[in-house]
């Protein structure tokens, strides 16, 4: 009786099969990523030499690893942050940092209190943010986006005033149509009220 040879498997087209289905899959399959939280960062200042800063030229806020956030060493909310920040940057009961060969002059278009133990002049005015390692991001962030709610608010006022529009919509516009006008308004509302911030180590 003649014996049956087993046939062999042509394992050259399995192998091509196996590849096509690995690029199938690497095309078609989506991972989920972890976009994080945007966050824009604190305007760019011009490095200057060392100056004496006076105390009452600095807000602190202090938020320890519980997430409690004190300003002035008063506890205080994150939602309170913003009208503290806007009193104390737009006090105006001083001179304001010279300009060149340019004095300081007052703040003519402040509308704080001119108190004498807050700060002189929103050109003077430093916020001092000193979080904690245990902060969580979140609330750090949160405290941040007070603080750029302060200084744009501030801006929004003195633009309608000045230009009849908020700094918002002059944002808007220069981004739709840039030009020098816009520009030089823009920049004359960043001086105005410029975003001075300092962020010191974290607490261990």
């Amino acid at each position: 009786m003649a014996r049956r040879e087993n046939p062999e498997i042509n394992a050259g087209s399995m192998a091509d099969i196996a590849f096509l289905l690995l690029i199938f899959f690497l095309v078609t399959t989506t991972m989920d990523v972890d976009s994080g939280i945007a966050r824009k960062l604190p305007e760019k200042q011009e490095q200057q030499s060392d100056v004496i800063v006076k105390e009452k030229n600095v807000l602190d806020i202090v938020v320890n690893r519980n997430n409690q956030l004190l300003v002035e060493n008063e506890y205080v909310k994150v939602t309170d942050i913003k009208r503290l920040a806007m009193k104390f940057i737009d006090n105006g009961g001083g001179i304001g940092a010279p300009v060149g060969d340019k004095p300081g002059e007052s703040c003519d278009y402040c509308e704080g209190a001119k108190d004498p133990n807050s700060s002189d002049h929103p050109t003077k005015a430093i916020i001092s943010l000193q979080s904690d390692r245990g902060t969580t991001y979140g609330m750090y962030v949160s405290i941040q986006n007070e603080i750029e709610a302060a200084y744009n608010e501030l801006r929004n006022n003195l633009a309608k005033k000045r230009y009849g529009k908020s700094y918002d919509v002059l944002l808007q516009d220069y981004e739709d149509n840039p030009s020098e006008g816009l520009k030089s308004k823009i920049d004359d509302l960043k001086d105005k009220y410029p975003q001075i911030i300092t962020e010191p180590e974290p607490l261990k």
